[in-house]
């Protein structure tokens, strides 16, 4: 019996599949019309492909064999030291496992006498199959919206929040649970360097996709799975152009620029989607072109390295996971030890949350002077207080006034940002501590500038004579501070 006959038999017998679900497949366009009436008359292009179908079975089946053989063909890759594919490669790995596939079930179904699809309805659905793993399904409209920063899907409910911090609703991106949890494990399997698991054995993952989006998703431990895609709408900033969308003002980016080429060691803190990330880049742009930069992240999202000309010697490190039998992990605590042998003029770390804080508090006090990192805090004193909080998880077990003298040796300024009362889609910079001394239980700051009526940062207590001099021989005006009394832009 020949494929069309085994699919058009009348009363064809439907073999049960053990495969999950997974989305509808996608993007017909450019087919013949002949294809496309054979595709659609097998269920190929539409949300509602019949239960059972023969197209619908293979399709599974390639949903479900494709992630566990590309999974195991990228963890053999890096056993083998060869290096991460492209995207073209990808693609092209994609094609061969999934037509291996198709083979395979082809001859399964014939063993066992069940209906198969016609060879052309095969390729087409081996095609939307290809098409919804390297593209973005449903996610991908909102991710072309340049006004969208946040995206949080829970099960088929989707949340936006915009630039302007506007909220809304919008329709679901899939069509079940189980096709989320599939679209996860398919944008975890071609981000960075290396595969992230996503089962009830690791049931959160956290990584970039392509465009720079950073994303974290959970199963298992929620009722149904979650997504959440941060954005950043300034991949690469100066801090001219924060002055222009309001985040500083023309004294705030004199000042800041200064600092870095004076080689201030700077912490940026501020609450979750503030711009952290967003100003640590700004004022990397003020660092020359010839020093070298050592990034480590959680998951890469500075990309520094990007612009070859702009910072030409960047090594980003990335922390690792542990592999399937709980071996291989590397911390970004780790990283920051080892960035420490790569003979590197400043590290930064993208985002402190953890005992990495001791280390980097070392390379930022034994000579690699105008290092930066990020840190979660609702305020800019909050900062040390998390600071020490980190430090007491590390193996080290510092007590609080060991973290502090460190902390204090370590740290120059503490840069903190806000959201300005009334503006709830605006960032700034709220407050810029120095940091003076530490004594016992405290480190002792000057709130250089504070926050004023409306949050934006305001003059505080004058800085050190000390300092000042440091910043006027990196070029700053210490009369830029005292001229026009309102330069922040509403």
């Amino acid at each position: 019996m020949g494929k069309g006959d085994a699919m058009n038999a009348p009363g064809g017998k439907r073999a049960s599949s053990p495969y999950g679900g997974a989305y509808p497949p996608q993007g017909l366009a450019g087919r013949s019309p002949s294809s496309v009436g054979a595709a659609r008359s097998a269920g190929v292009d539409g949300a509602d492909m019949e239960i059972g179908s023969p197209a619908e079975l293979l399709r599974r089946r390639l949903r479900h064999e494709l992630s566990a053989r590309l999974t195991e063909q990228i963890r053999a890759d890096e056993a083998d030291g060869r290096p991460p594919m492209t995207d073209a490669e990808r693609r092209a790995r994609v094609e061969r496992i999934l037509s291996d596939v198709a083979e395979e079930h082809t001859q399964a179904m014939l063993t066992h006498g069940e209906a198969v699809v016609e060879p052309d309805v095969e390729q087409l659905v081996i095609a939307s199959v290809v098409n919804e793993v390297m593209g973005l399904a449903g996610l991908e409209p909102l991710l072309r919206d340049p006004q969208i920063e946040n995206i949080n899907v829970n099960g088929n409910r989707v949340f936006v929040r915009y630039a302007d911090g506007r909220r809304d609703r919008l329709p679901p991106v899939v069509d079940s649970d189980a096709a989320l949890v599939q679209l996860i494990r398919d944008l975890a399997a071609r981000s960075g360097v290396e595969e992230r698991r996503f089962d009830r054995g690791s049931p959160g993952v956290n990584f970039q996709l392509p465009g720079g989006e950073r994303v974290f998703a959970v199963m298992a431990v929620t009722t149904r799975p979650s997504l959440s895609i941060r954005r950043h709408r300034f991949q690469r900033v100066r801090l001219a152009e924060l002055r222009e969308n309001g985040t500083i003002d023309p004294g705030l980016e004199s000042l800041l620029g200064a600092m870095v080429r004076a080689r201030k060691n700077i912490l940026v803190s501020g609450g979750t989607a503030m711009g952290k990330t967003t100003l640590l880049r700004a004022l990397a742009s003020e660092i020359p072109s010839w020093e070298r930069l050592i990034t480590i992240e959680d998951v890469f999202e500075l990309g520094l390295g990007a612009d070859a000309e702009v910072h030409p010697d960047v090594v980003a490190m990335q922390a690792r996971e542990a592999n399937i039998e709980g071996q291989g992990a590397v911390s970004q605590a780790e990283l920051v030890r080892w960035a420490l042998r790569m003979s590197p003029d400043r590290v930064i770390v993208g985002e402190v949350r953890g005992h990495e804080v001791i280390p980097m508090c070392n390379a930022m006090s034994q000579g690699n002077d105008g290092s930066m990192g990020t840190l979660h805090a609702s305020t800019s004193r909050g900062a040390f207080t998390k600071l020490a909080a980190y430090a007491v998880q590390g193996p080290e077990r510092l007590p609080l006034e060991a973290t502090n003298l460190l902390v204090a040796s370590a740290l120059d300024f503490v840069v903190h940002l806000d959201r300005p009362r009334g503006n709830v889609g605006k960032r700034v910079v709220s407050s810029i501590r120095e940091v003076v001394d530490a004594d016992d239980k405290q480190i002792v700051s000057n709130e250089v500038f504070r926050p004023g009526a409306d949050l934006r940062a305001a003059l505080g207590v004058p800085l050190r004579t000390e300092t000042l001099e440091d910043l006027a021989a990196a070029g700053f005006d210490p009369d830029a501070l005292n001229r026009p009394e309102r330069w922040w832009k509403s």
